[in-house]
């Protein structure tokens, strides 16, 4: 996710005493750098797979090693790996991680392109049948690009529930999509929300309470079906959003913070992101190729 200005609110951040997360006022840097390695080393629920390394960009086609390399370097410190397309070398992805003995989120890419999109959807699918998939995503945040409508959308959806009886099947948008579109909630067997305090200009201080009101937020819309949060991270290099700094300290105090809260609300969440990725400067700004937790090197950036 990126910054659009359809949700940028000038919102009034608060926080609860209970939800401020670790007070890091006496930590060193040298003791925050032990605390996040010590963090990551604990383990965590997903992360989203970085696919591509410097030079490349989607739209090429990766081989299996590449993926194996990477794939080999997160399980360690995880239990799912998170992709976004079934095409292009993408395929590879939760094959390996299956060999690995990890669970799939699986996406499917939607856009406007509508002969890609057909790809996609059968690609998916073969990949479900196989036994590659343990939840499948059609689509991610293509109702927030404009790309595609709900109409549209969600009989892409209800064609891959109905191909896919026995797999859990949502679609990834930013958590606010689903209090626009009951709709979305009722087709979907499981809500996908991103929630990003940063891209919002939340300041780090609030961050935590304020991705907590975001998952409130979708939850109150959910109609009882579980929410996971599909992307939230923090860059530690380039511009500002608003009130949001990008630092390598708020970088790990959040990772830190949104770890630590994960486990104790027993809130499933997918790290954004595993490694750095240059091409995705694009959009995003210089921001956009520092989100990893590994460098574009793949080496663990504290």
């Amino acid at each position: 996710m990126s910054y659009r200005e359809e949700y940028h609110p000038k919102l009034k951040y608060s926080s609860q005493p209970d939800n401020l997360g670790i007070d890091f006022n006496e930590y060193s840097i040298k003791e925050l750098k032990n605390l996040w390695r010590s963090t990551i080393n604990k383990g965590m629920h997903g992360i989203c797979f970085s696919m591509y390394e410097d030079g490349q960009e989607p739209g090429d086609t990766i081989t299996e090693e590449q993926v194996e390399r990477r794939i080999e370097i997160l399980k360690p410190y995880t239990k799912w790996i998170r992709s976004f397309s079934c095409i292009e070398g993408n395929e590879h992805i939760p094959k390996i991680a299956k060999k690995h003995g990890l669970k799939t989120m699986v996406g499917a890419w939607l856009g406007d392109d509508l002969e890609k999109n057909e790809e996609e959807i059968d690609a998916l699918i073969k990949l479900s049948k196989e036994g590659s998939v343990d939840i499948a995503a059609v689509g991610n945040e293509v109702l927030y690009r404009n790309e595609l409508s709900i109409s549209e959308l969600t009989t892409y959806i209800k064609r891959v529930k109905n191909a896919l009886p026995n797999i859990e099947v949502g679609y990834v948008d930013a958590y606010y999509k689903f209090s626009m579109y009951p709709e979305l909630v009722d087709v979907c067997d499981v809500i996908l929300s991103n929630c990003y305090p940063y891209w919002e200009g939340c300041p780090f201080d609030y961050s935590l309470t304020h991705m907590q009101n975001m998952v409130n937020q979708t939850s109150s819309v959910s109609k009882g079906k579980k929410v996971i949060i599909t992307e939230t991270g923090w860059p530690n290099k380039g511009s500002s959003e608003g009130g949001a700094h990008s630092s390598e300290e708020n970088a790990m105090k959040y990772f830190i913070n949104t770890q630590e809260w994960a486990l104790k609300s027993n809130i499933d969440v997918f790290y954004f992101s595993s490694f750095d990725e240059s091409w995705k400067v694009g959009a995003e700004g210089d921001v956009g190729a520092f989100w990893g937790l590994w460098d574009k090197n793949e080496n663990l950036k504290y």
